[in-house]
This record gives C-alpha cells, structure tokens and sequence, in this order.
C-alpha cells in the first residue's frame, strides 16, 4: 500500500500536469516513448534474443530483475556483460574552461578504452571529439554537449541556437541547464517554452535537463521534473557540478519516481568513486556524469585513487 508521502506526491505531480495543461492549452500529456521499441512480442516477429533493448535502454528494469533474484539475463550479441556495464553508463566528463586540445584527447581515449556511454565537453571540442571518436573502436562513445551552461539563464533562442549547432558539429546528446530563475519565479511557461526549444532543435540527439537540484527545494524538483517529461526531454539530471550541492540519494529516488521509466535520470556532481555510482544506480540512476571517470571503474570502492584522473581533482569541471 502507498504511504501517505507516496500518495501526497502523486497528487502533487498531477495538479502540476493539470496546470500546466491548463496553462499552455495542450490538452492531453504527450506519451513519451522515444527510445521505447513498442511492447515486447517473443514470437517470430521479435525475437528477444536480437534486441536487448531491455538492456541497453532500460538497465534499471534490468537491476530490478537482477534484485528479484535472476542469476542471468538474456541480451543480442554484442550488448556487453550485464554484470560489468558500469562503464557503459557513464559519461566521461571535461567542462573546465582551461581545458586543453591534449585533455581533450586523452578524453577521447580513455572513452574508447573503457567503453563509456559518452564524452560530455564544451561545444568549442565537438567537432574534435567526433572525429576521435567517428572511426573503428570509438563509434560505441557518443559524443555529449552541454548547451546554457553552467548558468541557464540565456533566452531559449539562445539555447536552441547553440543546440542546434552543436548538433550539426557532430554531438549527439545534449545536456541543457534549466532556467532555474524562471522556476523559482514560478514561470513555468517559460520553463516549458525553454526544455521545448532545446528538445527541437536537437533533434534527432538525446537532451538531458539539469535541474541544479542544490538550490531547489523539493516542491521545485517535482515540478521541474514534470516539465521536462511534458516538454519530451530524454533525461533529467541533478547537477552542473559548478553549483552549490550535487547529487544525492535522495534526489536520484526522487526524480526517478516522477518521471517513471520513461525516462532516464543523471547523476552528476559529485560523484568520485565506484561506491558512489553503485549508490546512485541502485537509487534509480541509468546515467552518471562524472570527471573521475576512470578511477570509478578501476579504482576501488572507497574511492582512494578518486581524482588522479588526468592529474586534476576530481571535483574540477564536474
């Protein structure tokens, strides 16, 4: 039975989509299923064993059947070991603004060596991180961009713009920042006109919003989680790692309950050791930022090569 606070959530994230609604006139919410390949059919015209969408785009289900006690689960070929996709679920981070063209390579080649979901840099370095990454062994690393950051409080033109072009320079996920002055002003129109913007002009790369959860209360976190849902982001994510506060247990569990598994959710700031990522996974987390990267998956839990990465803190850039 649903607690009490479970309960007061839910209506809570229903009163905002009725506002909201109400606000910009759209009528029903939209279903959002963009990665989503459509119900899973075992028969002769979808054989399980040749997608491993479960896998790849849905690895908290996948924790969640490894919770309930499945010793082993069925993926294509290809797909990567279950038990070691750590890496697969990180992006490998380097936002510092005296960074390197050298940095930026090393980047690019620790990505490749331990297969992580993405690099994620400063638009200036994508059109080189595409073309270290574009060729044999480095086509499974996406290339990640933010766009509005770490502030968040350009016009939506803006962001569209920068977007856009970071797109046409090769990335293929982009990581905006919320405004977060607008929420706070309980402008959410123009929070919604801002995610909507960014989402279009991405196409067809993957957004990710960054709420900045440090300086949100709860009330704020819900909303501006059910914003980007209804705006058609991919992604909600906890922080820039240039604001007060990072990612926390508790708003990983939080936001992973109001966008459901539609959606993923990123952990980022803050996040330096295995044992920190495996905390953040299991909280609901199908996505980590961070620059210590490489000490996360090869490093011990607690974390006491955590920050060697590249000879910088690891707290620097991310």
């Amino acid at each position: 039975m649903a607690s009490y606070q479970d309960r007061e959530v839910d209506r809570l994230v229903e009163l905002i989509a009725d506002r909201v609604r109400d606000r910009i006139g759209r009528g029903a919410l939209p279903v959002l299923s963009v990665r989503d390949r459509g119900p899973c059919v075992d028969d002769e015209s979808e054989d399980c064993a040749s997608c491993g969408g479960c896998v790849v785009r849905r690895p908290w289900s996948v924790r969640a059947v490894e919770d309930a006690g499945a010793a082993r689960v069925g993926a294509a070929p290809g797909v990567g070991a279950v038990e070691n996709d750590l890496a697969r679920m990180i992006d490998h981070t380097l936002l510092r603004p005296d960074a390197t063209r050298d940095d930026v390579v090393v980047l690019c080649e620790e990505a490749r060596v331990h297969h992580f979901a993405s690099v994620c840099v400063n638009t200036t370095w994508v059109p080189l991180c595409r073309s270290l990454l574009g060729g044999p062994g480095g086509n499974d690393v996406k290339v990640c961009s933010v766009v509005g950051f770490p502030l968040g409080a350009m016009a939506p033109t803006a962001k569209a713009y920068e977007a856009r072009d970071a797109v046409r320079q090769g990335a293929q996920e982009i990581d905006m920042v919320i405004n977060i002055g607008a929420l706070k002003s309980r402008d959410y129109e123009n929070v919604f006109e801002d995610i909507c913007r960014v989402v279009k002009a991405s196409a067809p790369a993957l957004v990710k919003v960054i709420l900045e959860t440090g300086q949100l209360g709860e009330d704020e976190k819900i909303i501006a989680c059910t914003l980007a849902k209804l705006a058609g982001a991919h992604f909600v994510k906890t922080s820039t790692g240039f604001g007060k506060g990072g990612a926390t247990v508790e708003d990983i569990a939080l936001m992973r309950r109001i966008v459901g598994s539609e959606m993923g959710v990123k952990a980022s700031g803050g996040v330096r050791t295995q044992e920190d990522a495996l905390r953040m996974r299991a909280a609901g987390a199908s996505r980590i930022g961070a620059s210590a990267s490489v000490a996360i998956v090869t490093g011990p839990a607690d974390g006491s090569k955590a920050g060697a990465a590249r000879g910088k803190p690891a707290s620097a850039g991310y």
